[in-house]
């Protein structure tokens, strides 16, 4: 190859959907144009797992290219998007650098040059799915390689989630600096306004912009003349790039990859190991790198690390009320933002040890009380809400239900055995769906206790719901109970006789005890 080929500068290689749903490609300029005027829907090749770092890529390609030509609003021309772009890699003014395939001595797009640029004992892989980092069980989660007739976009959006979430995945093979341990991940918190993806892409645009200088400060980057785009830089695996050293902006990879031309004019993709990462950080950085996307635990001072739960009701909470961590970027309000259709944001894919755990994604709508707070920074009153109802789960859950189905699987007896390893996985799925409905619900129920006149009387209403719904549980848990003669019915109705005795006093939830016990006294064991 004596030229780049599949250049994102000037070649229509991204295919996007438009709001009124019509299919159209566009090259790089001319898609920040579109995200410019919100005129972006989706993207049909884009997987889930690859949305943020997508997302990312874009923001921060953007980002840079505004700072260093010294301007703050994003242009409405491809023309100049363009320049700007190219004016990242001075030394390349062919746009190697942005193109997919370029001879190995050089950069391309997220590919480091080769020195000497041949691949000899390289490793080839034929599809883009094989390229990318999602790991799952061999043909059951997903098939594997099975994206045989792939467009450009397909293998950009693999090289894209490759070299910007991936993790440690065996010897010579590293991960990113951009999270918190080699197994760990990269998850994503902030604030969608309303509108499409550009809307998105404007609102995180301007916010990396104005944070750029307190990205640099808190985070010991360089605000000026840092490395940016760090796969221009020839990499033969044995060198790190010092941290210190970046911009808050910087764009990483992680892997030594490229792509080459393969059969029918197709595209095929080569790797190797290293014996260093490509980027050198300290053992107590654990993912602090300023990335305006991740939170910060302020109690264990380093960066999420999403767990295999995902983003349940309970980390949500003490993500957008407690104070346990850090705000990012993304998610702090802004004074140009709407009072009205914003949504919290979470997203992340968890790894493990050689495998994907899932992938997580979680909209909570913000309403404007909600906004309020938050643009207020008094956020005490929300708080002080969410972390009650968290508790008040966590105690029907585990103090109540649990409790009154030991009851019911030992058989009504007056002693239960609380350790018994049998009937604790029996109950198991029963607690485990009870969780799920309420983590389903909890935020819905949360906002109108929030936005409520009588915050009292919505609370509740709100917990005569979660013992309703609990009892159904129990109900539903009668068919792994004693099914014959005597202690069948003793069984459900001890169950029933402690669930009902436990919300009518006063140990676990005082007001609905009170409220309970001025209505008339329930059948217990009436609907068996």
């Amino acid at each position: 190859m004596d030229a780049p080929l599949l250049n994102l500068l000037d070649e229509a290689l991204i295919r996007i959907r438009a709001p009124g749903g019509e299919l159209k490609r566009f090259s790089l300029p001319e898609l920040f144009v579109a995200l410019g005027c919100d005129a972006v829907r989706d993207y049909p090749a884009l997987r889930p797992h690859q949305r943020h770092p997508w997302h990312a890529l874009l923001v921060q390609l953007a980002a840079l290219a505004l700072h260093e030509a010294g301007e703050t609003a994003p242009w409405d021309n491809a023309t100049d998007w363009r320049a700007a772009l190219l004016a990242l890699t001075p030394d390349h003014p062919d746009g190697c650098a942005f193109s997919l395939l370029a001879p190995h001595e050089r950069p391309a797009f997220l590919q480091a040059p080769v020195p000497g640029g041949r691949l000899d004992g390289w490793k080839e892989i034929c599809t883009p799915d094989a390229l990318d980092m999602l790991v799952t069980s061999k043909n059951h989660d997903l098939k594997g390689e099975r994206m045989r007739r792939a467009d450009p976009d397909d293998w950009l959006f693999a090289l894209v989630s490759l070299q910007t979430q991936e993790g440690v995945l065996g010897s010579g093979k590293y991960g990113i600096s951009r999270m918190n341990s080699g197994y760990g991940n990269r998850p994503a918190v902030g604030v969608s306004p309303p509108g499409a993806a550009g809307a998105h892409w404007r609102r995180d645009l301007q916010s990396v912009l104005d944070a750029r200088s307190g990205i640099a400060g808190d985070f010991g980057l360089r605000e000026a003349g840092g490395i940016s785009l760090l796969w221009v830089a020839t990499w033969d695996g044995t060198t790190s790039l010092p941290f210190a050293e970046l911009d808050p902006f910087y764009i990483e990879i992680c892997r030594r990859v490229r792509l080459e031309s393969g059969v029918g004019n197709g595209i095929c993709a080569y790797d190797s190991t290293s014996k260093a990462k490509r980027v050198s950080v300290g053992e107590d950085q654990k993912g602090k790198t300023g990335d305006p996307w991740v939170p910060i635990n302020l109690e264990e001072d380093k960066a999420l690390n999403l767990p295999a739960g995902g983003f349940d009701y309970s980390l949500c909470v003490d993500i957008l009320w407690g104070g346990k961590f850090r705000r990012t970027v993304s998610q702090t309000l802004r004074p140009d933002d709407s009072s009205s259709g914003n949504s919290f944001l979470a997203r992340g894919l968890v790894r493990g040890n050689g495998k994907t755990e899932g992938y997580h994604e979680r909209r909570i709508p913000l309403t404007k009380k909600a906004i309020g707070f938050l643009r207020s920074g008094d956020t005490d009153v929300p708080a002080t809400i969410a972390a009650a109802r968290v508790k008040d789960v966590a105690t029907m859950r585990g103090s109540v239900l649990r409790t009154a189905l030991f009851y019911l699987l030992e058989a009504g007896t007056e002693t239960i055995v609380f350790d018994r390893r049998t009937t604790k996985h029996q109950i198991e799925p029963f607690l485990q769906a009870f969780e799920r409905a309420e983590d389903a619900r909890f935020f819905d129920d949360l906002n109108r206790e929030i936005e409520a006149d009588n915050a009292n009387a919505e609370r509740l209403a709100w917990l005569l719901g979660l013992a309703g719904r609990a009892e159904t549980v129990l109900r539903r848990a009668f068919v792994i109970g004693p099914q014959c003669g005597e202690r069948r019915y003793r069984a459900r109705s001890k169950a029933l006789s402690y669930f009902h005795g436990a919300l009518r006093g006063d140990k676990y939830f005082p007001a609905l005890a009170q409220q309970l016990r001025t209505q008339p006294a329930v059948e217990e064991a009436a609907h068996d």
